[in-house]
């Protein structure tokens, strides 16, 4: 037996009623001001209005004012800690340049003072001076320094070689040779504890020292024990032979003589007119060689020449060379910067003659540069 169907309609209605009843049970019911709560707080529909749109008010707020929040937070935690301790930069090592070039100017000023001229010093030295020299008796012709030393911060010890000549009255002159004079320089500014170049001011607490010539050496062995003499047959020696005078007179091409990706330059303008080697020495364990080895042997020499000025006066040179073999023939592969010292090779003193109270002290190491 079927049942029967109800009308769509009706159900409709039916509904359409039940979502009304919804509507009104959800709908807040009015409390009037004056009835409390179950809390025993006091409400109205308009009261609760206004805080919910003040609930959503701040919900908004927060929403947009995140990205701002977050830069905010990561600026704090990016900078340093308070009370964290900063990193201090290292202290630049004081620089002896400025003290040194005082002190060799000074030198030469009170080289070349004398009586009535003490003036001349203020610059360098404050104290009171009197000379009894007559002024220019004492010159210095060439000037270095050989040593400088910090002996407290600002304070330094500089120690000058001057290669004076002493001219009397006639006229006449005499070099008396390399002397050795020892300063005491003060420095302010900023280069006394800083980097070169920065301004500072210098100041000498006395008068220079005289002091004896720093002890000279005689050098270790050197690593070229083969002696090959000059002798034109042998092939390394023609090779030394021919790149020099290249290299010093400008005759013919290096490229002749240098190994390929050698980038060696001739002296320009030429300073000799002609080359003569008068020895070579070089490291072969074989002294009667001459036979090119294969290629990609190495050989160092030490040659001697003399060569002659535009003028043909002769002058008295020595080089170190590094040279290769390949296709039967030696190469020159680079000029050294010093002659190659044996293994193991050290300097031993010289000792120094005694010389008689009141004679000036020379040097036996080389010359200085000019001032």
């Amino acid at each position: 037996m079927k049942r029967p169907r109800r009308p769509r309609k009706a159900a409709k209605e039916q509904f359409v009623e039940a979502e009304a009843w919804d509507e009104e049970v959800e709908e807040p019911q009015e409390t009037s001001a004056d009835d409390p709560d179950e809390t025993g707080w006091k409400t109205s529909t308009a009261k609760l209005a206004g805080l919910s749109r003040l609930a959503r008010i701040g919900v908004w707020t927060l929403v947009a004012s995140g990205p701002v929040l977050s830069m905010m937070a990561f600026v704090s935690t990016s900078g340093p800690a308070q009370g964290a301790t900063k990193p201090v930069p290292a202290a630049t090592p004081a620089s002896s340049v400025g003290p040194a070039g005082f002190a060799e100017l000074y030198v030469a000023a009170y080289l070349q003072a004398g009586q009535g001229t003490e003036r001349d010093l203020a610059p360098y030295y404050s104290g009171s001076v009197a000379l009894g020299v007559k002024p220019g008796t004492r010159t210095a012709s060439q000037s270095t320094v050989i040593a400088s030393r910090q002996v407290q911060p600002g304070y330094w010890s500089v120690t000058v070689a001057a290669d004076v000549t002493a001219h009397d009255d006639n006229g006449k002159s005499k070099r008396l040779g390399v002397q050795y004079f020892r300063v005491g320089v003060q420095a302010a500014g900023p280069a006394a504890d800083a980097e070169q170049g920065a301004a500072a001011a210098y100041a000498a607490t006395s008068l220079p020292s005289q002091v004896t010539a720093p002890a000279a050496l005689t050098p270790g062995g050197l690593a070229y024990e083969t002696d090959r003499g000059s002798s034109s047959a042998d092939p390394s020696v023609e090779t030394a032979r021919g790149f020099l005078a290249a290299y010093l007179t400008g005759t013919t091409e290096l490229d002749r003589y240098t190994s390929p990706g050698t980038r060696l330059q001739p002296i320009s303008p030429a300073p000799y007119a002609a080359v003569k080697v008068t020895g070579v020495q070089d490291d072969s364990p074989k002294a009667g060689q001459q036979k090119v080895p294969a290629d990609g042997t190495v050989l160092h020499q030490l040659v001697q020449v003399e060569a002659a000025d535009q003028g043909g006066s002769p002058v008295l040179l020595s080089y170190a060379l590094t040279l290769k073999s390949r296709a039967g023939r030696w190469e020159v592969a680079t000029v050294d910067d010093a002659p190659a010292i044996r293994a193991g090779g050290t300097p031993s003193a010289v000792p120094q003659a005694t010389a008689p109270p009141g004679a000036p002290t020379t040097a036996h190491s080389p010359s200085p540069s000019n001032s």
